[in-house]
């Protein structure tokens, strides 16, 4: 019950300093780990770590510096981003917070580490790709700052769950074949049978034991889980049918091949600075053939599987009939061959071609409407 007040409270300090965008000094990136010695006031914490300083007797502390290190470097050299703003922001982490504290989390401004209960979960500190998704959550309030609740804010996690992957992935050099796809596989004790706590390749297939139960996340838009708009209903089911962008993004991975981080990767988060807080599932896809047509040309093999990835979790990419045929399909049942995946390049050409101009004929519209 603590840890669910306090990641509450915590959440909701997350979203009032989210509306401070650009409030905060710009610090170079600088990383500061600090130890809350199970203690839950921040500003009681003593420096563990600073950032030109030897490295510490705490393990914890150590493992929340590189974490914190590994996300940022990423972001700077995959995406040019100085940092969790862009514009530098400082790194402040915050580890042994609270007693038993089972959670991580990025409240708008630094980190906390839970040491976990010693039973179902342990030290937070000792997942990489955890790590890089709660500061991804930081990523998101200053670019799209989708709203978190139902399908945006299921847009929210599963944007935190693609570059906490990723992340983990960059920093192993790992293709999109070799990967995991999991997240939290090392937070669990080794008393709970479980994998992860969410998986991108297998959404739903995370974990199955007898004292959560099954991984109740959906893969496909015919199994989202409707639930209300509350606290208790995990606002709308962010945490739940994340799992259906999660398999998008997967299947774009993977149906491009190589590492994930120099064609998927850019799709995404070059989709994500362009997409509105109220951006719904079909918004987002939407937007990501629009910019895997832009990054990589239309009827690419890189926008085709995105059409394709989309189109496997049952969301339709506007202006593109729903008869046309998945590319991943044809390849897995035998019945494709060159002829058919080239005119499936083919067809999705013409469609961001068509799509392209419907995008154009709406601004003019809009702009003549202005003009009256």
């Amino acid at each position: 019950m603590d840890t669910l007040l306090t990641t509450a409270r915590l959440r909701g300090e997350r979203a009032v300093r989210a509306s401070f965008a650009g409030a905060a000094a710009p610090g170079n990136g600088r990383r500061t780990v600090f130890d809350c010695e199970q203690g839950s006031f921040l500003p009681a914490a003593v420096l563990a770590r600073p950032e030109d300083g030897p490295e510490s007797v705490d393990e914890s502390a150590n493992r929340a510096f590189d974490g914190l290190g590994l996300t940022r470097d990423f972001y700077k050299e995959v995406f040019q981003r100085d940092s969790i703003d862009g514009r530098g922001m400082r790194l402040d982490g915050y580890v042994h917070f609270g007693v038993k504290f089972n959670n991580a989390f990025w409240d708008g401004r630094q980190m906390v580490f839970g040491d976990g209960d010693g039973k179902q979960l342990g030290d937070l500190t000792g997942s990489l790709d955890v790590i890089a998704h709660e500061l991804t959550h930081g990523v998101t309030e200053h670019t799209a700052g989708f709203e978190y609740h139902n399908q945006s804010g299921a847009l929210n996690e599963s944007i935190s769950d693609v570059f906490g992957s990723l992340v983990k992935q960059w920093s192993l050099k790992q293709s999109a074949e070799e990967a995991d796809w999991l997240i939290g596989a090392d937070v669990w004790t080794p008393g709970i049978d479980a994998d992860a706590l969410r998986s991108l390749k297998a959404p739903g297939h995370a974990y199955n034991n007898a004292l959560f139960g099954r991984d109740p996340q959906p893969d496909r838009m015919s199994k989202f889980i409707h639930l209300p708009d509350t606290e208790e209903g995990d606002n709308g089911g962010v945490h739940f049918n994340s799992g259906i962008p999660n398999k998008a993004f997967f299947l774009t991975a993977v149906g491009i091949g190589g590492f994930a981080w120099e064609a998927a990767g850019p799709i995404w988060y070059e989709s994500l600075k362009v997409s509105g807080a109220e951006a719904q599932f079909q918004d987002f896809a939407h937007t990501t053939f629009q910019k895997a047509g832009e990054l990589f040309g239309v009827g690419s093999a890189e926008q085709s599987a995105v059409l394709a990835a989309w189109q496997e979790v049952e969301i339709p990419i506007r202006g593109v009939p729903t008869g046309v045929v998945r590319a991943r399909n044809l390849a897995a049942n035998g019945h494709g061959g060159v002829g058919q995946q080239d005119g499936l390049a083919a067809l999705t050409k013409q469609i961001g071609e068509l799509s392209a101009k419907m995008t154009k004929l709406a601004k003019d519209v809009n702009a003549l409407k202005a003009t009256r």
